[in-house]
């Protein structure tokens, strides 16, 4: 979706599914709220978290508060 219109496959772009919001490719239109990214923002999100959306964290990985030192963790097994 661009200021002009959508650019999409004849001009037809959807808008917003309430999942979205709080999402910075939100583009505010006079006729709606659409996504810069994606014409169809509901099938980005009927398998689970679309991944354009940048107010959703990442949940893989460990946290930092997670992580173990590697040599600290070779010592503890060796005192063992």
């Amino acid at each position: 979706m661009t200021k002009k219109g959508c650019s999409f496959n004849g001009g037809k772009c959807r808008p917003i599914v309430e999942a979205c919001e709080g999402c910075e490719r939100i583009l505010d239109n006079g006729n709606g709220r659409y996504c810069r990214a994606y014409p169809d923002p509901a099938a980005k999100w009927r398998r689970g978290t679309c991944n354009l959306a940048t107010h959703v964290k990442n949940g893989r990985g460990r946290s930092e508060a997670n992580r173990i030192n590697p040599l600290k963790a070779a010592k503890r097994s060796a005192r063992r």
